[in-house]
């Protein structure tokens, strides 16, 4: 006697089904629809108001990382101590 016989009439994997009709869904919606994304203008005014924000920025980095360089800059523990102690509280 098998007890573990594959082979039975009325096998079922529900995974299996749920898989076929899932994939047969997605394949049917393929060509019907795209997804789109649109920028509101204020989005664009924000966005153009960073660019000014961005230049300076990078001006800033250029100053930092040649100072780092040149060995000139000079952390002030003062400052860092002061960021830090609310949290420590």
């Amino acid at each position: 006697m098998k007890i573990n016989d594959n082979g039975r009439i009325g096998n079922v994997n529900p995974y299996k089904k749920s898989g076929e009709s899932t994939f047969a869904q997605a394949a049917g919606k393929k060509g019907k629809a795209k997804d789109q994304v649109e920028i509101s203008a204020e989005a664009k005014e924000l966005l153009g108001a960073q660019g000014n924000r961005t230049e300076e920025r990078s001006l800033r980095i250029d100053q930092l990382k040649s100072s780092v360089v040149s060995g000139t800059y000079h952390v002030d523990a003062g400052k860092i101590a002061e960021k830090l102690l609310p949290y420590l509280k």
